[in-house]
């Protein structure tokens, strides 16, 4: 069902996107925008330098393309936030959810709740509003946001995956090993990572003035592209931010799949077929979690610039900024009898103090 989603958002979005394949248009709309967009500058000794940027985002659409995309990524924000926010609730609030696993599901929902909240409400406005302009500060807080939140999440979910080789490899020592203190500093280091990866980044990009085009081909502030706009040779902070990347994202990934193979050799030398079923359910929605955010990650922040182009960073920049938070709580929560029963139970109470209140 989530692949067949998947598919279906990219076929309804390159279905949208084929209009600016249009010349004709494009060149209209481009002359308009421009003269009604011009950056401001200070003159400096070297020229001018660029103190706002531009985002186009899906500025270069039809109106009416513009309101069904306002209305498709509403209503997937406004999901994504619900069912986030209720896995975060339960998990913080039901005492039958007291393992590690429910520990790392609701900070899991909270850093996908941070994630959305940076990039999407700014382009649903950008996509009722003609004023696409963004400031210096503004540029460079998103970015900083961004790749933070991003990067624990990468982190976070390398440690669920260890939690789950521990529980599944090792069930006895299961509570000794992962235990509630273990576990806040695994959730600690993630977020301690994730905020110096984000100066990191934010120095890289922004350590040199901005001379060029102010123009960003994307929704929100990336930094790849944002750093192709800067005065210089870019060359040495995309080396940098490709050699963090590595670090925070493939490091990740081969803890992941260290720990699905001793998982998956364990599971194959059991005798159970239930047992097997079973743990081969739990580990297929966490894979599937893994391989929608790594791929379009790598794919933003590793691939050479000379490969990316609007068409092709729009739909992977909304893979990991809306559709891998929706699609999280639908992964790992719906279909867990748990959770399920912990939402019944939460909703119960809710309906019967309405009642009550009545």
């Amino acid at each position: 069902f989530i692949y067949l989603f998947s598919f279906c958002f990219f076929g309804i979005f390159q279905m949208f996107h084929k209009e600016q394949t249009l010349v004709v248009y494009l060149k209209e709309q481009k002359k308009i925008y421009h003269k009604k967009y011009r950056p401001q500058v200070v003159d400096t000794r070297n020229g001018s330098t660029v103190t706002e940027f531009i985002l186009v985002g899906f500025e270069q659409s039809s109106p009416s393309t513009r309101a069904l995309l306002f209305a498709l990524f509403l209503t997937l924000y406004s999901l994504a936030m619900a069912m986030n926010g209720l896995i975060i609730f339960i998990t913080w609030t039901d005492p039958r959810l007291n393992s590690p696993m429910y520990f790392f599901l609701g900070h899991l929902s909270l850093l996908d709740v941070c994630f959305i909240t940076t990039t999407i409400p700014q382009m649903l406005i950008h996509l009722v509003i003609k004023n696409h302009t963004l400031t210096f500060a503004s540029c460079l807080t998103q970015m900083y946001l961004v790749f933070g939140v991003g990067v624990a999440e990468c982190i976070l979910l390398a440690f669920m995956a260890y939690d789950r080789y521990v529980a599944i490899c090792h069930p006895l020592s299961y509570a000794q090993i992962m235990s509630r203190q273990v576990c806040v500093r695994l959730v600690s280091t993630a977020w301690f990572f994730g905020l110096i990866s984000g100066i990191l980044l934010d120095y890289m990009t922004f350590r040199g003035p901005f001379c060029r085009d102010n123009h960003i081909e994307n929704f929100f502030c990336e930094a790849p592209i944002v750093i192709a706009l800067s005065c210089g040779d870019p060359q040495f902070s995309l080396r940098v931010i490709f050699a963090d990347a590595i670090v925070v994202l493939l490091s990740p990934v081969v803890l992941i799949v260290i720990s699905y193979a001793r998982i998956l050799a364990s599971i194959l030398g059991r005798n159970s077929s239930s047992g097997r079923g079973k743990t081969f359910s739990t580990c297929a929605s966490h894979l599937t979690v893994v391989i929608f955010f790594y791929t379009s990650a790598m794919f933003s922040y590793m691939n050479p610039r000379s490969t990316h182009g609007p068409d092709k960073d729009k739909p992977f920049s909304l893979l990991y900024t809306i559709i891998t938070p929706m699609c999280n709580p639908v992964i790992y929560s719906f279909r867990n009898k748990e959770m399920k029963g912990a939402m019944a139970r939460a909703l119960g109470r809710s309906s019967l103090s309405q009642a009550e209140s009545v």
